[in-house]
């Protein structure tokens, strides 16, 4: 929603960018410690991290909302846990059980009822959902990474090195689309655009990243990647919230997400 509201009045790589520029200007009170407390032989996994796992898919989820229903790219981001076993399994090391694969399978289902029918896909949108792809394997590629380099570090500590080392690549790229001077003949629209790209960056991607390493730490890997299938119960949530009738088929499609997830939390 946030996103989609950003681009009323910015373009995609505007807000890719303010997402991204935000959470680092929200952790700068954190960074010196962060630096401190990082050692010096995993700052660059830290670094590559803010990229692969925040940056890169920023630009991706943006370029895909402006043709794909929210739904379809739902969907597809769902696929997370299922990249992120397989490049576990395939790079590093990573040992997963019957029941957890069998949990992640069983979520998926559960997804693509919930969500499919609310989809509008057609053949010539497949390049912009392929980066959603692109992003949702990044997205495994980091939670690999961070699960096997950085156990020792605290979650704060990851994020506000990682975020606030992007600031200057930010503000690079945002002066670069204009922005800056788009300031000076600014509409009410660019202002709520701005305020809601702000939003996503600090609430729903430097805070949320946080919460979701604290997560992976205390839970696994497998079990954190699902955070994904959680996403159609916030959106229903909101929809009774405002009116919306919840059907028997959404009822029973989020009942097999919560079996999928209680199943992925069983490491036997």
């Amino acid at each position: 929603m946030l996103m989609k509201e950003g681009m009323k009045a910015l373009s995609p790589y505007q807000v890719a960018t303010i997402r991204i520029l935000s959470a680092g200007l929200i952790m700068i009170p954190f960074f010196i410690k962060s630096y401190r407390q990082i050692p010096a032989e995993k700052r660059k996994y830290v670094f590559i991290s803010g990229i692969i796992g925040s940056m890169i898919p920023a630009y991706l989820f943006c370029l895909s909302e402006t043709k794909l229903d929210s739904s379809i790219v739902g969907i597809l981001n769902a696929l997370t846990p299922l990249f992120m076993i397989l490049v576990g399994i395939l790079f590093f090391e990573m040992k997963v059980s019957t029941k957890q694969l069998l949990g992640v399978a069983v979520g998926f289902l559960g997804m693509i009822l919930l969500l499919m029918p609310k989809g509008n896909f057609e053949f010539k949108d497949l390049g912009y959902s392929l980066l959603v792809l692109l992003a949702t394997f990044l997205y495994g590629i980091n939670v690999n990474l961070v699960h096997k380099t950085m156990k020792e570090i605290t979650s704060i500590h990851i994020v506000a090195f990682a975020f606030t080392g992007l600031l200057i690549p930010c503000f690079i790229i945002l002066y670069s689309t204009g922005f800056f001077s788009q300031i000076m003949h600014a509409t009410p629209q660019f202002y709520i655009s701005t305020a809601a790209a702000f939003t996503l960056g600090s609430i729903g991607t430097a805070f949320a990243t946080i919460y979701f390493y604290k997560l992976m730490k205390s839970a696994g890997a497998v079990f954190a990647s699902m955070v994904t299938y959680g996403i159609p119960f916030v959106a229903v949530a909101w929809g009774l919230v405002l009116g919306d009738h919840i059907s028997l088929i959404e009822i029973l499609s989020l009942l097999i997400i919560l079996v999928g997830v209680a199943l992925s939390s069983r490491k036997a």
